[in-house]
């Protein structure tokens, strides 16, 4: 949108929270409740966005990145006072600027298009983004004339008790003529009991100077929640999750239970993948087609290939190939790469490794710092011996062996191409290509012996 700007409130340090993190930082499903409002806004293509920092202004500023401008309010004085802060950016520009809070992570971007459009077909010096609430206590009402036209935004304690049953209310969200915005911003007064500098003020202002202000009505009122709690965080949590699991069932993803699956809003995931219940989606992960995951799988900044199946595991920051079987009760630990067709079976961990096409390490067994050629067969109970208390040390495991059951591989070491390890060996020397490697104590009887232990 040519000649449009953004103006994001972001200053507030949201002391309701009562957390030591800012509160346009929470996340809501797994990005800061300020970066999806940068982000739907940027979907509209505007030419400047400028964020209002105060509280914390450095973790948003490193958090948003080059996304957006940023201006300081150095003393929280209320929102008009807040938006002059951008000013010095945006201020001697034609256009139209929208206004939106920072803790509002739920509004979308086809929302503030059309209450952009709505305001630049009006003529309007302002529009109010306004919405049909149940339970309007506590919002600005929004009083209409006989034809429809706004007459005024009334706050709660300022209302009748006929304006209070009016259930239009104002979200907070604005549109503004830029260079009308913030003449309007240097006549607005702070005469009230918190001293400080509304932005509604300035819609009030231009109406006592007859100029045009209109409304627009969003359907959904969920997109104009603002978080100001942890209870209200919840809740937008819970939106965004139905939202986002609607959009990928939508895109060809069966979740069997939305209510109890989460996805983060940043994950990609294919066409006839099955998300099964108690399934975490988190971070930027990437999920192929044809898979299945779940149930109770937690799957955070990982890539999973097609046709690939994650039961009841933990995978971290890992990449896993198609057609590969995981669980259940594996743990993937941070960069591990899983090939193709490999199978980790239930009650194994995987740290830093790398197992290639067709290898199985089908249950109890540790495999870290390894290089799992492939076609490896790993046997039940085999460890990766890979710490020596200060330094860890590499496990090289090389195309067609064959681990036996109980095995310990006391790293650095290497077992050859086709090479077999004996069940129960602890293996402290290379061992050669197709090679037999035995590595037990030799066994002992002692006839008889019991029968003297159970005289004493």
């Amino acid at each position: 949108m040519t000649n449009t700007y953004a103006v994001v409130l972001a200053a507030g340090q949201g002391t309701r929270m009562k957390s030591d993190l800012y509160k346009v930082l929470h996340p809501v499903c797994g990005i800061p409740m300020v970066e999806h409002v940068i982000d739907h806004i940027r979907g509209l293509g505007t030419g400047r966005i400028v964020t209002i920092v105060g509280h914390g202004a450095e973790m948003v500023e490193e958090t948003l990145g080059d996304k957006s401008e940023y201006a300081l309010q150095a003393e929280q004085l209320g929102t008009a006072h807040a938006v002059q802060q951008a000013e010095k950016l945006i201020g001697d520009l034609d256009g139209t600027t929208i206004v939106v809070c920072g803790d509002t992570p739920l509004i979308r971007s086809e929302t503030m298009e059309a209450l952009i459009e709505h305001h630049n077909k009006t003529g309007a010096k302002a529009t109010i983004l306004t919405a049909d609430a149940d339970d309007p206590t506590g919002y600005g009402r929004i009083i209409r004339g006989e034809e429809g036209q706004v007459l005024r935004n009334v706050e709660q304690k300022d209302a009748t008790p006929e304006e209070q049953r009016v259930t239009e209310i104002n979200t907070g969200t604005y549109c503004f003529d830029n260079r009308t915005l913030f003449e309007t911003l240097k006549k607005v007064k702070n005469d009230n009991n918190q001293g400080e500098y509304y932005l509604p003020d300035v819609v009030g202002i231009l109406q006592s100077e007859n100029a045009l202000v209109s409304a627009y009505v969003t359907s959904d009122f969920s997109e104009t929640i603002g978080v100001n709690d942890r209870v209200v965080l919840a809740e937008a949590e819970r939106v965004m999750r139905l939202r986002i699991a609607e959009k990928h069932m939508r895109n060809g993803v069966t979740i069997i239970s939305p209510e109890n699956t989460y996805i983060s809003a940043a994950a990609e995931i294919g066409r006839d993948t099955v998300l099964q219940p108690g399934t975490m989606i988190e971070g930027h992960t990437v999920i192929g087609d044809k898979c299945i995951i779940g149930p109770n799988s937690q799957i955070i900044d990982s890539e999973i290939g097609d046709a690939t199946t994650v039961h009841s595991s933990v995978v971290l920051s890992s990449r896993i190939g198609s057609s590969t079987a995981v669980g259940p009760f594996a743990h993937i630990r941070p960069d591990s790469d899983l090939g193709d067709s490999v199978k980790i079976g239930n009650f194994v961990e995987v740290k830093k490794s790398t197992l290639g096409e067709g290898s199985k390490v089908s249950h109890l067994s540790y495999i870290g710092d390894a290089k799992v050629g492939s076609h490896v067969n790993v046997g039940c109970g085999t460890i990766t011996v890979n710490y020596d208390g200060t330094n860890k040390h590499i496990t090289t495991i090389e195309d067609d062996a064959f681990i036996g059951c109980n095995s310990n591989l006391i790293a650095p070491v290497t077992v050859g191409k086709g090479a077999y390890v004996a069940a129960g060996s602890t293996i402290t020397q290379n061992v050669p290509e197709s090679s037999l490697a035995i590595g037990r104590a030799r066994q002992e009887n002692k006839e008889g012996y019991a029968n003297k232990l159970n005289q004493k």
